[in-house]
């Protein structure tokens, strides 16, 4: 069993997944998605999204950035030559592997022809998988992330098989619909039909916010493979739990005052990444999803929900909550 930590754009970026992965259990992680148009991009954008690369600056350094786990490079468009020569582009700089997103539910996105809005066009959904498998060496593995489908759940097996025969390696399946957003439920029973109907590892993914949620999941899907998202920054320790439950070990969750001294190491290590009139924004959004699951959680956000200095969340953060 494998356990991925999920691409959430504007979430889950090198800073979190190194948070994420220090605590454990996590096995492969995916960069937030990098929009490709008309032209290759610069090896800096890469090096910004996947500072994990083995040629980033940070990584000559020797410091320590990003993920302890692989990392595969997230790539959404529609043009599926300028998808494959972007995709050699990072193969060059060390990519552990190709991600194609055919899932993002985003507005601006899906009006710019990419995420989700694909899944109506099975024709170019295995067109695209087959130009970057075919331009990529052959021991890169390139896999997509789709919806069940756009507007209905209709298309989800025709793109599953289109996916896998235009040469994937696999396929992480979100189990709702673009309409259905993140409502839940998660329809796991549909992923069961494209794991019986293909041969390459499926991932599922969606509301696997706790152990019993996983367990549902696995009995649904009938999937061996699992991606986290909102679940585990809400429980940063979920992918542990899983683990241990499949391994038949006892465990004890993460108590609050482990989880505050990982989010004081965050809010260290981001903030010099953003502008300083946005101080603590990330700090805020991790806090928020935390709150779902620790009551702590929540009685920070609100003691630093107005506050926009250095100097004062800092001071927040030094009170240990309980």
């Amino acid at each position: 069993m494998r356990l991925f930590l999920a691409p959430m754009e504007g979430v889950v970026d090198h800073h979190m997944r190194r948070i994420l992965t220090q605590i454990g259990g996590i096995d492969m992680c995916v960069t937030e998605f990098i929009r490709i148009t008309s032209h290759v991009l610069p090896t800096r954008v890469y090096h910004k999204y996947c500072p994990e690369l083995p040629t980033a600056p940070a990584n000559k350094g020797n410091q320590n950035i990003g993920a302890l786990s692989p990392v595969k490079v997230q790539l959404l468009g529609s043009n599926a030559d300028m998808l494959a020569e972007n995709a050699v582009k990072v193969c060059e700089l060390g990519a552990s592997g190709i991600d194609l997103n055919f899932g993002c539910p985003a507005k601006t996105v899906n009006k710019s022809n990419g995420g989700a809005c694909l899944l109506d066009h099975t024709a170019l959904l295995h067109e695209i998988v087959s130009s970057v498998r075919n331009a990529v060496p052959a021991n890169i593995p390139v896999s997509a992330k789709i919806r069940l489908g756009y507007n209905d759940r209709n298309t989800y097996l025709d793109n599953a098989k289109a996916i896998a025969d235009a040469g994937a390696n696999e396929l992480c399946v979100h189990a709702r619909s673009k309409a259905d957003g993140y409502k839940p439920p998660a329809y796991w029973r549909y992923i069961a039909d494209i794991k019986n109907a293909l041969t390459i590892p499926v991932i599922a993914n969606g509301e696997i916010w706790a152990q019993a949620d996983f367990v549902a999941c696995k009995e649904q899907s009938l999937c061996n493979d699992f991606m986290l998202g909102r679940g585990l920054l809400s429980k940063p320790d979920l992918a542990l739990q899983i683990k241990h439950h499949v391994n038949g070990t006892p465990y004890t969750p993460m108590p609050w005052h482990e989880v505050q001294s990982h989010v004081r190491t965050f809010f260290d290590v981001t903030c010099d990444s953003y502008p300083k009139k946005h101080m603590g924004n990330r700090l805020k959004q991790w806090l928020f999803y935390l709150k779902r699951e620790y009551p702590e959680a929540h009685v920070l956000f609100e003691n630093i929900k107005r506050e926009k200095t250095e100097e004062t969340l800092r001071a927040a953060l030094a009170v240990n909550v309980s």
